[in-house]
């Protein structure tokens, strides 16, 4: 039982260095694996736990690149949506959704690795579109930070620039759809003393994942996160065909 546990926490750890590392992931390797100790409900909260305190020291650690603009416009569709998304979660099949998510995600990450010049221009209205997505797909599925940063590495920011934005709007995101997943009791009270463990797994995590970052090569940065999201894909789409 305790065994058990502990693997759970040290699995929640690297899927926050992993997480801080490529600007997302956090949520897309430690919900599958957390599945395997937790109920989905159960899960979904504590991830979300873990993901917004991850991202709330990368925030900290990489606060010199936040860009504000990003932020606002990507940030604004996402609270909306999160909260929709949170609330269709008893409501909606989730693993058709995968199935789709992960897919896209495939080809968008092999035509970016084989087209190293390709860009998203980073109008108004693409990012809008990329927050609101992202947002929903968070909220649903407790995984929309693999979409979120496809967007986002597509607009070519620098590997400090990209990191702090993608976390300050992770935590918005999170900050929007954690109350409602509490509201409708989604977690046991039997639960709640892994909370304070979690927040503080996620300030290591993210302390570590900054001191990697801060030795990756720029070019080398980009291809880690296009990598990061293949695997993100396979993973959704492995999840989703055995359910």
């Amino acid at each position: 039982m305790y065994e058990l546990i502990l693997l759970f926490f040290i699995v929640a750890f690297l899927s926050i260095v992993v997480g801080t590392v490529a600007g997302f992931g956090t949520s897309t390797i430690f919900l599958p694996m957390a599945l395997f100790f937790l109920d989905f409900q159960t899960a979904l909260v504590l991830v979300a736990i873990a993901h917004i305190s991850g991202n709330v020291g990368a925030v900290g650690f990489f606060r010199k690149g936040l860009d504000k603009r990003l932020i606002i416009l990507f940030g604004a569709p996402s609270i909306i949506l999160t909260i929709i998304g949170a609330y269709l979660v008893i409501f909606i099949p989730q693993l058709t959704l995968e199935i789709l998510l992960g897919i896209f995600l495939l080809i968008f990450s092999i035509y970016s690795l084989l087209h190293p010049d390709f860009k998203v221009a980073a109008t108004r209205s693409n990012t809008l579109i990329g927050g609101g997505l992202s947002g929903f797909l968070q909220g649903l599925l407790g995984i929309g930070g693999a979409l979120r940063g496809a967007f986002l590495i597509s607009y070519d920011l620098d590997k400090i620039k990209y990191v702090a934005t993608i976390s300050a709007i992770a935590v918005i995101i999170d900050a929007a759809r954690i109350p409602v997943y509490f509201s409708n009791n989604l977690l046991d009270p039997q639960f709640y003393y892994y909370i304070p463990i979690l927040i503080v797994i996620g300030i290591i995590g993210s302390y570590a994942g900054k001191r990697i970052v801060s030795v990756t090569p720029q070019s080398i940065f980009k291809k880690l996160v296009l990598l990061a999201i293949a695997l993100a894909s396979l993973l959704l789409i492995y999840h989703g065909l055995v359910g």
